[in-house]
């Protein structure tokens, strides 16, 4: 093993850590770890982000279920929807080059790390944990919630990216959760879209499925640690920290890659 690999396994554990922590960001990390650091094709990593987030996100949401922190009706809404869009997003990775999807997908990491800046706690209810939300448990907003859902199902297919970065506020602000709530139930979410978007990139070719095992292993055990951490730091300054290394990577990645695609 050289020293880069060994890198990339370790940084796997970031994928692992981000999911159980935070509900989201396994695949802003997975897919330019595999692209950038193990010289996975970029395509091929889409699809290997996507096997990775899903077992992760499995393992962190049985973790958060121990806890009581999963909401599988509100998560049902939201993965149904998901697996509707992640089916049709996953013929589309196919229609841009490796330098445009990664320069689309750094677009995205700079868009949700800005919300994830800016985004502010403007209502007072409260769960029967004490933690605010935007409507009372239970209020769900069936068919606003659905079409969240479809949205970042077609993400996830098309880019290889679970969504938990949009699913969590989507779960605070139409599920009526809690951040703590939201994060286990985004997990639940996220595992639902992963299995519907690796089932269409599977059709179409193999993995690595050596390297992809390792890769889950690292992630899963940085899922433990991030679940951990996730009942004994607060979420929104683990938020604003995250968002920070988000964009410093989207700026990374859109670097890399406009060169190629605009001749600069």
């Amino acid at each position: 093993m050289n020293l880069i690999f060994i890198s990339g396994i370790v940084l796997s554990a970031l994928i692992g850590i981000s999911l159980g922590l935070l509900g989201g960001g396994g695949s802003i990390l997975t897919v330019p770890i595999l692209v950038y650091v193990l010289g996975v094709d970029t395509h091929e990593a889409v699809g290997m982000s996507l096997a990775v987030v899903g077992a992760t996100s499995l393992i962190g949401t049985c973790l958060h279920y121990k806890q009581g922190t999963v909401r599988l009706k509100t998560g049902l809404v939201f993965g149904v929807a998901g697996v509707m869009g992640a089916f049709a997003g996953a013929p589309l990775t196919a229609l841009l080059s490796p330098p445009a999807l990664m320069f689309t997908f750094a677009l995205l990491m700079l868009v949700i790390s800005l919300l994830m800046l800016r985004r502010k706690r403007d209502k007072i209810e409260t769960n029967s944990n004490g933690e605010a939300v935007a409507f009372p448990s239970g209020n769900l907003v069936f068919w606003k919630a659905f079409s969240s859902g479809l949205v970042v199902g077609l993400l996830t297919g098309f880019l290889g990216v679970g969504g938990g970065f949009l699913i969590v506020p989507a779960l605070v602000v139409f599920g009526g959760l809690g951040m703590k709530e939201a994060i286990g139930t985004s997990l639940f979410v996220i595992f639902l879209n992963c299995v519907a978007g690796i089932i269409g990139h599977v059709s179409r070719g193999g993995f690595n499925w050596n390297l992809m095992l390792i890769i889950t292993l690292s992630a899963v055990s940085g899922a433990v640690l991030g679940t951990m951490l996730s009942y004994r730091i607060a979420a929104n300054k683990l938020q604003k920290g995250f968002a920070v290394f988000v964009f410093g990577i989207g700026v990374f990645v859109l670097a890399k890659n406009y060169g190629v695609l605009f001749g600069g």
